[in-house]
This record gives C-alpha cells, sequence and structure tokens, in this order.
C-alpha cells in the first residue's frame, strides 16, 4: 500500500484558491528533492552516476532548475526542449539529446550546446555530420527487437519507431569509430512505467553485455551506458512502489560481473526518469461545476481532458480525493468528467467517491508527470496554471493559466483576419 496524502489542508488549499483559480497542477519542491537525492544514493556506487530527467514529463523551467541544484541534467527530444534546458542552467554533457525524424536545426543545436548526441537511426550519422559536424561523443540508441516481448515495455519493441537493431548497432559504432570519434556511449529506453526491478535488471543485463562486446570486438572505450527511464510509480493506493535500492544494488552486481570483467571499470550509468521523480509530486486541483445524473451519476469539473489527457488516452488510473472528506466512506459511484465535446474526456469511470457536492475541491494525483505537458487546445480549450509548494510551505505560481489571447495570438496580424 501506498498511502495518498495532499500536502495542504482544507483551509490552506481554500487560501490558494483565493489568489490562483482552479483548476491548476501544483508541485511538491520537496518530494522532487527527496526522489532525487533517493535514486542518487541508490547508484551513488556507479563511477559516475547521473540522472537525466525527462524534460517532456514537466518541461517547467523552476522544475528544471531544481533537478539543476540537485545535479541532475536534462533528457531533451526538440529544440525547445534544448532551449528550456539551456535557459535553466543546465548545458554541456548534462544534456542529453535523444529525438527521432529529427530536423537538422535540433540537432545544430544540439551541437552548439555541446549536449550528448544520441542517434536513433543509422542513416541520421551522415544526415548529422552534413548539417552540424562529427561530436567529440556519439551514442546511440538500441532496439532489442522480438528478442524480447511487450509488457511494461514502449509497446512491441520490434514495432517501435525508435533505436538501432544489434546488426546496426556495431555497424554505426564501427563508422564513427573509422570517422575518427574517439568516445562513445550506448543508450537503451526500453521499458514505460515499471514497477517491477527484475523487468529492468534484465534490460540493463542485455544493454550491458552489448556494450561489453563493442567495448571487445571494435575496440572502442564505452563512456557511458544510458538505460533510460521507465521507472513506474505506483497511481492505485494497492500498488507497491518501485524499489529504487534493490536496482541499485543488482545493476551493481552486474556492472562488475558484466562490464567490469571485460575492463570497463569506469563507465559512468546515466538514467532518464522523468515519472519517478516528478509524477507523485504534482497535483491537479478542480472544482466540481456540475452534478449529472442520467443513465450514470456524473461529476463535471472544471478542468478537462486538456489539463490530463492521460485517463482519457491510456485508461490510465489516477488517484481521486475531495478536500475535506478524506475520512468519509466512499458511497458515490460516478464518471468524473471534463467538459470536452468528446466523450473520453473522464478522469474516472465507476469511481466511489464521497458523496459530492457542487464547489468541492477534487484532487487529482501524480500528475507531476506527462500531465500539463501532454495538453492541447482542442476545443477551444485553454490549459490551466502551475503552482509550485516550495519546502517552506509558500506557493507561488510558476506558469500562468493560458487566456484567450494567447489562444487568438497566432492569428493576428494577417491579411484578412478578423482578430
Amino acid at each position: 500500500m501506498n498511502k495518498k496524502e495532499f500536502p495542504l489542508t482544507p483551509m490552506e488549499l481554500e487560501n490558494v484558491i483565493k489568489k490562483f483559480p482552479t483548476p491548476f497542477h501544483i508541485y511538491e519542491e520537496r518530494k522532487i528533492r527527496q526522489n532525487m537525492r533517493r535514486l542518487q544514493k541508490a547508484f551513488a556506487w556507479a563511477p559516475l552516476f547521473r540522472e537525466y530527467f525527462a524534460v517532456k514529463a514537466l518541461p517547467t523551467p523552476h522544475i528544471l532548475q531544481i533537478i539543476k541544484a540537485e545535479g541532475g541534467g536534462a533528457d531533451c527530444s526538440s529544440l525547445p526542449e534544448l532551449i528550456l534546458a539551456e535557459q535553466a542552467g543546465i548545458c554541456a554533457d548534462k544534456i542529453m539529446f535523444s529525438s527521432n525524424d529529427t530536423p537538422y536545426q535540433e540537432y545544430q543545436k544540439a551541437f552548439s550546446l555541446q549536449a550528448n548526441i544520441n542517434l536513433d537511426d543509422i542513416s541520421h550519422i551522415a544526415y548529422l555530420e552534413k548539417y552540424a559536424g562529427l561530436p567529440e561523443l556519439i551514442c546511440f540508441r538500441y532496439n532489442p527487437g522480438p528478442s524480447i516481448k511487450g509488457n511494461a515495455f514502449i509497446g512491441e519493441p520490434a514495432e517501435a519507431k525508435y533505436g538501432l537493431t544489434r546488426d546496426q548497432m556495431f555497424e554505426a559504432y564501427r563508422i564513427m569509430r573509422d570517422k575518427g570519434v574517439k568516445r562513445f556511449g550506448v543508450h537503451a529506453m526500453v521499458l514505460s512505467n515499471s514497477l517491477q526491478v527484475n523487468t529492468f535488471v534484465e534490460i540493463a543485463e542485455m544493454v550491458f553485455s552489448l556494450a561489453a562486446e563493442l567495448h571487445t570486438k571494435l575496440h572502442i572505450p564505452i563512456e557511458f551506458i544510458n538505460l533510460g527511464g521507465g521507472i513506474g510509480i505506483p497511481y492505485r493506493p494497492e500498488e507497491v512502489e518501485f524499489d529504487v535500492e534493490a536496482l541499485g544494488r543488482q545493476l551493481q552486481e552486474r556492472y562488475q560481473s558484466i562490464l567490469a570483467s571485460v575492463g570497463l571499470t569506469k563507465t559512468a550509468i546515466y538514467l532518464e526518469s522523468g515519472r519517478f521523480i516528478s509524477g507523485p509530486a504534482g497535483y491537479l486541483v478542480s472544482t466540481v461545476l456540475h452534478k449529472k445524473e442520467t443513465y450514470k451519476n456524473y461529476v463535471g469539473l472544471d478542468a478537462s481532458m486538456a489539463d490530463l489527457m492521460r485517463p482519457g488516452m491510456y485508461k490510465a488510473y489516477h488517484h481521486i480525493t475531495i478536500s475535506g472528506k478524506e475520512a468519509v466512506k466512499p458511497s458515490y459511484l460516478c464518471d468524473v468528467t471534463g467538459s470536452l465535446c468528446e466523450n473520453n474526456d473522464k478522469f474516472a469511470i465507476d469511481r466511489l467517491l464521497p458523496p459530492v457536492d457542487i464547489g468541492d475541491r477534487l484532487i487529482i494525483y501524480d500528475t507531476g508527470a506527462h500531465g500539463r505537458s501532454m495538453g492541447f487546445n482542442y476545443n477551444g480549450k485553454l490549459r490551466c496554471a502551475e503552482l509550485l509548494l516550495r519546502e517552506d510551505g509558500t506557493v507561488v505560481q510558476i506558469r500562468r493559466a493560458e487566456t484567450i489571447d494567447d489562444y487568438f495570438a497566432t492569428l493576428r496580424g494577417f491579411s484578412g483576419s478578423l482578430l
């Protein structure tokens, strides 16, 4: 069991709402720092460990500054994400640039920042060389294909658009070695939201073995191994959280038996966790606007799928409580919905909640990763604000809510425009 608790009392929350109307995402600085430190402690044995926070999970400058202060880097996959990292003071080898179908401008920006460039396809070698040049250090993303089966993986690996085959990996590193590149890394990102330590260890064994073989057969150094992300969080109260300490211990054993045995004793270990770091630190706070009782009971919020699309897109579970009614026994079976003109705009289906009243504050948990960042403007919906609960207990706005002016801004200034 993992206990779901909101960090503000009902009175404290109402004081926040007086200044910052719902809906909004609010993030706990304390919890983000704790998760960073926990991960770093679990891998303190590694010659060099670094967490490259997945910017896509929560692309907010204040959050990136917290990550930087805790010694982390940034995992970027687009030009805006590179700029966000740069603006947060994260640069050079503290940036891992992993993208696919990449425009040349993005490679140029990554190259200019001296970021670690992780190529997604063997054909990108010539593309990178043509438009940006050859970096001092290069990395390739491995896709193991049918050698593993989909589960907690990003779909079936053989069906995934990401990465190189095993044969292509050897060819790609050989090409780069022959072009004069002297420094190399190996990358794999296969898992997604896994709570199973053994699954992650199996993937790590596979990547460690590949790195060891690349080293011995091609006579190249492997400066780092990036195991990507995929560490899950317990969205449901009955789920058990991922044992990151056990992961650290087991990977230390594999490091010694697989890598150190072929002379790779100084190879750094990197991760690209996003969800594990910031997911449990986020909450979407909303207000009940309507109750509808037809064939089912519906609770309508001022938030919508534009603020959190995971439940509608993936049927993902997010825990929900009502501020001030945490001790009340759930007895009201309902769907919790937003106002989007799509029937999948639901935060919960057939969920038991305490008796719900108009004006109640509903708190949706674990929205600190892939929450607001996956928002959109379909139906003319405007994305909500982001707040930060600082360690000293104060609450500040770190991103304002979108406005009607924002929505129409890209239409202004054209001949014949009515706006």
